[in-house]
């Protein structure tokens, strides 16, 4: 019986900690002050020479997510 618990608890443990882990991941869209240029990011800049683009609570979870928005940020496109 001891054995049973054990082995249910690893395998939700198992399970948790790589949910865990890929939930911690934040992406930003920034913007090189000179050039102009957007990228994403996976640290939220500290220096002055990119700032979060749409705000600076954005934050995307996924970079798939981040790649989305990328396409529809008006300042990130040239026309």
């Amino acid at each position: 019986m001891k054995i049973n618990i054990a082995l249910v608890g690893a395998f939700l443990v198992g399970f948790a900690l790589p949910a865990a882990a890929q939930t911690t991941t934040s992406y930003y869209v920034v913007q090189d002050v000179k050039t102009k240029k957007c990228e994403i990011v996976d640290q939220k800049p500290v220096s002055k020479e990119m700032t979060v683009v749409g705000g600076d609570g954005v934050i995307y979870h996924s970079r798939t997510e981040a790649e989305n928005a990328l396409k529809t940020v008006k300042v990130c496109h040239t026309e």
